[in-house]
């Protein structure tokens, strides 16, 4: 019974050390490594914009996506302190039980011992077994002698394994803690490089003020190129709309010709036939865009879509998110109808999904391809060496163009997702990565 307890102890304290070996270490470390990845990258991109560009708005974008990574930096290694501190009180409280064990058994241990000193003569152990009432009596004693000086065997072999078990966890407990002085001293460097960006940021904003006026014209420009954009949207959704008509109307007076046709040379009967009732029941009207069988599939294959869609270029950075975005510091909002792409000049840009070109035009100085994916448009804005024309069909991640560079000399698509409504946040169709 003894040795059964204490090897459902040691069991249960293994146990306790393989989970204390926790898996979310490891996670958090994944994450920590790819969030220095793409700070490495806005750091990359911000050091080309410093060279060919004086302060700017898009430095600006950049240094708060950087200082919102390094937020993360921050943020990641906390947790992992979180962990080590309950791994800590984990591996401390198993000490402390092991320890009681291992006292409780060299308690017992010098118990048995002490008992075994007293009754050691050989006479006392003949008498006990020749004084047994029969010989079945006297097995059993035989027995119980050869038990006894197992189970003190086993006392020595338990306490031999407690006190390594013990020796481990507490040398656990010292790598934890070790590793936890490092993971603050990480901390604090972290916390260092954070404040470094902070006065990076302060500098570059007082910068920006004083420019003034200029600064208004490149908020100007930026807005205004954003609503040309826009406006090609909506212009190659109506154009798509009114093809779609056409071709609707189309289909209806053919089948209305052939339906004048059947009617007269059925006329003889219609007589003779019972009158047909026809339902009036009011049917919602689908979107004119999905006219025909293929659109339609076209259309419910993107929407399933969602989520895994690839991204436009392989290796691209997000410069700045959907929607309004505020660049703090120059108290400065600008809405971004999709998200801003940062990827080298000549970079490939492909087709997020099979689709047809609902337009080809040239906005000031950057090209914008817009394909129809059913009642979905997907606009690939600030190109070069477009390599599509409109009405050409294009399949999942054919080339359409190249990565050009942007007002200020960096390269960057803004990439937008739209349907009949309006814009959609391309962060939630694109796969993660």
């Amino acid at each position: 019974m003894i040795k059964i307890v204490f090897i459902l102890l040691v069991s249960f304290f293994y146990n306790v050390s393989v989970m204390a070996q926790t898996p979310g270490q490891q996670e958090l470390e994944k994450q920590r490594q790819q969030l220095k990845r793409e700070i490495e990258q806005t750091q990359e991109l911000l050091d080309k914009n410093k060279r060919t560009t004086k302060e700017s708005l898009g430095q600006l974008a950049l240094i708060n996506r950087k200082l919102n990574l390094q937020g993360n930096v921050i943020e990641n290694i906390s947790k992992d302190i979180n962990l080590l501190d309950n791994t800590i009180y984990k591996s401390q409280r198993d000490v402390n039980k092991l320890q009681v064990l291992l006292d409780t058994l060299k308690q017992e241990y010098a118990k048995s011992m002490v008992y075994a000193y007293k009754n050691r003569s050989n006479s006392d152990f003949l008498n006990f077994i020749f004084s047994a009432a029969s010989f079945n009596d006297a097995i059993k004693r035989i027995t119980y002698l050869k038990s006894y000086r197992n189970y003190r065997e086993m006392q020595g072999e338990n306490i031999l394994r407690t006190q390594q078990l013990l020796k481990e966890r507490i040398d656990e407990l010292s790598g934890n803690k070790k590793k936890k002085s490092v993971v603050l001293q990480t901390q604090s460097k972290e916390l260092s490089v954070l404040e470094s960006q902070q006065e990076e940021k302060n500098h570059l904003v007082s910068k920006l003020k004083e420019q003034g006026k200029e600064l208004n014209n490149q908020i100007a420009a930026k807005k205004k190129q954003m609503q040309k954009v826009s406006n090609a949207i909506a212009a190659a959704i109506k154009r798509a709309q009114d093809v779609a008509r056409k071709e609707a109307l189309a289909r209806a007076k053919e089948a209305k010709t052939k339906a004048d046709a059947e009617a007269k040379s059925e006329n003889r009967t219609t007589s003779t036939r019972p009158a047909v009732t026809r339902s009036t029941k009011s049917v919602a009207a689908p979107s004119v865009l999905l006219g025909s069988d293929a659109d339609i599939k076209l259309n419910a294959n993107f929407k399933i879509n969602r989520g895994s869609l690839p991204w436009p270029v392989e290796k691209g950075y997000m410069i700045m998110r959907f929607g309004p975005q505020k660049l703090e510091g120059v108290g400065v909002t600008v809405d971004n109808p999709g998200i801003t792409i940062g990827s080298d000049i000549g970079t490939p840009v492909k087709a997020l999904f099979d689709g047809e070109v609902s337009s080809v035009t040239n906005i000031e100085n950057m090209q914008v391809v817009i394909l129809k994916h059913g009642a979905y448009f997907t606009t690939y804005s600030n190109l070069s060496g477009v390599s599509v024309s409109r009405g050409q069909d294009v399949r999942t991640g054919q080339v359409l163009g190249r990565v050009a560079a942007n007002d200020e000399g960096i390269g960057s698509i803004d990439l937008i997702i739209s349907d009949e409504r309006g814009n959609l946040n391309p962060e939630g169709w694109l796969r993660r990565r």
